[in-house]
């Protein structure tokens, strides 16, 4: 997989790309995730990529010509499958959405800043728009670093164990059931005795036992779904 990341504050996503799980799926191959700043497709001396809003306002408005230029550099070279726009509005980001991404080839990632993007961005170049919340950023990269980390982590051969994605949350429309590990009893607290039964069957149905409990107590509207 190859994600190409527009944005005019690149060095905020070197941080996130460079260490644990992400890092080492670059290492193995697995994924390229390339940085562009927006301001070097700029056609202005000062490298400016924003304006004020038609119609008055406050703040100002990403422009389009910068970001068109880059998305037209990145596509004369390969074809993409999504050209994305991280936004408040965007359909909200769930992992069937991960699941289904997680298979694609090339996509792009636009984060956007200020008041948004001139609207002609995405009536001419977006193909999707995620939401990672019902809240406001100071700047898409945060998001678009939380969907690329959700999306590799799904690629075959990114975890060392690849059936851990498949037990995660939301998987199956489920939360996750309580984990334990050692000590079996910390301060009297102890571990519940059907996870050292050796009993694999009977392990299984108490996690989806407790996986259907939680779901009830903490998010039922899963169960509506």
């Amino acid at each position: 997989m190859r994600i190409d990341i527009l944005t005019i504050l690149p060095q905020l996503l070197s941080g996130p790309f460079s260490d644990s799980i992400i890092q080492r799926a670059q290492d193995k191959g697995l994924v390229e995730i390339h940085l562009h700043d927006i301001r070097k497709y700029s056609l202005d001396k000062h490298k400016k990529v924003d304006d004020y809003a038609f119609g008055g306002g406050a703040g100002m408005v990403m422009q389009i010509d910068p970001i068109y230029r880059c998305v037209e550099a990145l596509k004369a070279e390969r074809s993409y499958d999504e050209v994305i726009y991280m936004t408040p509005d965007g359909n909200s980001l769930n992992q069937k959405t991960c699941n289904e991404l997680s298979l694609k080839k090339n996509l792009i990632i636009l984060a956007g800043h200020y008041k948004g993007v001139d609207e002609r961005v995405r009536d001419l170049l977006i193909t999707r728009e995620i939401s990672i919340g019902d809240y406001v950023l100071s700047g898409g990269e945060l998001a678009a670093a939380v969907l690329t980390d959700s999306l590799i982590r799904l690629i075959p051969g990114v975890l060392n164990d690849e059936t851990s994605a498949l037990s995660d949350s939301f998987q199956d429309g489920l939360l996750s059931p309580p984990v334990y590990t050692r000590p079996a009893d910390y301060k009297g607290h102890k571990v519940p005795e059907i996870l050292t039964s050796g009993n694999t069957k009977a392990i299984e149905d108490w996690r989806h036992d407790q996986s259907i409990e939680r779901t009830k107590s903490r998010r039922p509207d899963l169960l509506e779904d």
